[in-house]
């Protein structure tokens, strides 16, 4: 079975934010019922990432430590949009993640969070695509039936 939804995140200028509980609250329904699956998150830019990192600290923004491996004073070639490393950062980074779901919730780690990731100076708004696969409570019950499995010689 599969649950989609295409979503926007509010409008962020570059950082690291903590964005768990914003998407939780876009796919809450997708999660109905779910008791075993998979969700996959896709950012549909080239400027910004997803990433699943430690969110104990609640009081500030992850380090934005990308800036010491990617150097924004760096002579760029890309730059029809101004000197832009964003985009080598979210090639590193990543746009999609994928969180397993267990009884209707995303199964992360004790101090696991979603973060997004911006890369640009002024802020934008970011479409997310969430995908959900799962097996229906009807067919995760057939594995209590033991069925004989035949090879094509037999």
């Amino acid at each position: 079975m599969t649950w989609q939804k295409t979503f926007t995140l509010e409008k962020r200028s570059k950082g690291c934010y903590l964005v768990t509980d914003e998407i939780s609250s876009e796919i809450r329904p997708g999660l109905d019922g779910v008791q075993i699956g998979m969700l996959f998150l896709f950012i549909q830019h080239t400027s910004a990432a997803l990433t699943v990192n430690e969110n104990y600290d609640k009081g500030g923004h992850m380090d934005m430590a990308l800036d010491s491996i990617v150097p924004e004073n760096l002579n760029w070639r890309h730059t029809d949009e101004g000197p832009d490393v964003s985009h080598t950062k979210t090639s590193l980074v990543g746009t999609s993640i994928s969180i397993p779901i267990t009884e209707g919730r995303l199964n992360l780690g004790t101090w696991q969070g979603i973060y997004l990731t911006e890369f640009r100076h002024k802020p934008h708004s970011r479409r997310v695509v969430a995908t959900i696969l799962f097996v229906s409570s009807f067919l995760s019950r057939l594995d209590q039936f033991s069925l004989p499995i035949q090879s094509a010689s037999s």
